[in-house]
């Protein structure tokens, strides 16, 4: 069954985007500097915040993130799984991009970066933290941006409902253990009922609980427009919830970033690289399977940005909320929304010339 894909014009990267996330890079910024302030006048505010754990889970930041999850989550309609076979090439090559190339590319990034180049400019008892955090980072797909990138680069609505809605599935089962693969091959103990509770604690039961709610509110005739009520007024939640959460964040992380301004750039260089290599990859393999550019240039979106949410909570439970780990998925956060915006702006530039191999099949 071909893909008939729908051009609605093309428009300019952060067009239409909602107000929050399109500037989240400076709330992001914000949240540094407030954390920062915060943490050095008021210490033991951070430290009581910081007691507050169950099992190694720290209560006040496992409400924000759920907070910042359930709604995303909400979104999701596994129905859509039946539109896989539809878009079967695409969803292959996302698939590929995203669980077998892009975890091992981070870390073998994060080895060359951080255990090798950058070594002698970041403290050397985080260098192991930093790159569980990278590696955390790209192992989860992003379930919630990904509309946003794929209705800026007029993808296809189906392909990206199912690939979010596959992706989901999928971490379930494949997020702990490749994680696990990878810190074990990078010498990085991880207790494995730590990692457990985090992906039952943060996939799981969020995925369960948002099936169960999504499927209540859309019961009856209004049951869409009761969704999107819901969602509207879930979505400035979720966005607060990852805004505090930064700032306790760095009110642990605070005296490390004063001493070491350099750490978040540093940070942020096998990032930016993973990103620009992943969506690069998903694009030209979209192209030269003859994939149509309304499902290729989602996919290369998809195949590129992280959950970051799930990446934060799973470091601040395995590592802490001082820990490197932790840090280094914020500055995920914080370069997020301008690199996946010149990504948007690559795919929809490059639109006439990825359509001439089309048209010569």
């Amino acid at each position: 069954m071909s893909v008939q894909c729908e051009t609605t014009g093309r428009r300019a990267a952060g067009a239409n985007m909602p107000f929050f996330e399109r500037y989240l890079s400076i709330w992001v910024v914000l949240c540094i500097a407030v954390g920062i302030l915060l943490g050095r006048f008021f210490p033991a505010l951070f430290e009581t915040l910081g007691a507050i754990e169950v099992a190694r889970v720290n209560l006040p930041v496992a409400v924000l993130i759920w907070l910042m999850i359930l709604p995303m989550l909400l979104k999701i309609d596994f129905h859509s799984l039946a539109e896989v076979k539809q878009h079967w090439r695409g969803v292959g090559v996302t698939l590929f991009i995203n669980w077998g190339v892009k975890p091992f590319s981070m870390a073998l990034l994060a080895w060359l970066f951080i255990r090798n180049l950058f070594a002698g400019w970041l403290p050397a008892d985080q260098l192991d933290s930093y790159i569980a955090g990278l590696i955390l980072l790209a192992a989860a797909p992003c379930t919630a941006m990904v509309f946003v990138w794929s209705n800026l680069s007029d993808g296809h609505p189906g392909f990206t409902l199912s690939q979010v809605a596959l992706n989901d599935l999928i971490m379930v089962f494949a997020f702990a253990p490749i994680v696990a693969l990878l810190l074990g091959i990078s010498s990085i103990h991880v207790p494995w009922d730590t990692l457990l509770l985090s992906v039952v604690l943060y996939i799981v039961l969020p995925v369960i609980a948002a099936s169960i709610w999504r499927s209540r509110l859309l019961r009856g005739e209004a049951g869409q427009a009761r969704l999107q009520r819901v969602l509207d007024r879930m979505h400035p939640v979720s966005l607060s919830a990852l805004l505090l959460t930064l700032v306790l964040l760095f009110g642990f992380q605070g005296k490390q970033i004063v001493e070491k301004p350099l750490i978040i750039l540093l940070l942020a260089i096998p990032i930016l690289i993973q990103v620009y290599f992943n969506s690069g990859l998903a694009y030209w393999l979209n192209r030269k399977l003859g994939v149509q550019h309304c499902v290729a240039a989602p996919s290369a979106l998809i195949g590129a940005s992280n959950f970051f949410e799930l990446a934060v909570a799973a470091a601040i439970s395995l590592f802490g909320l001082q820990s490197g780990a932790a840090l280094a998925t914020v500055v995920g956060v914080l370069v997020e929304v301008p690199v996946m915006l010149s990504v948007v702006r690559i795919v929809n530039r490059s639109k006439p010339w990825y359509e001439r191999a089309l048209k010569i099949r």
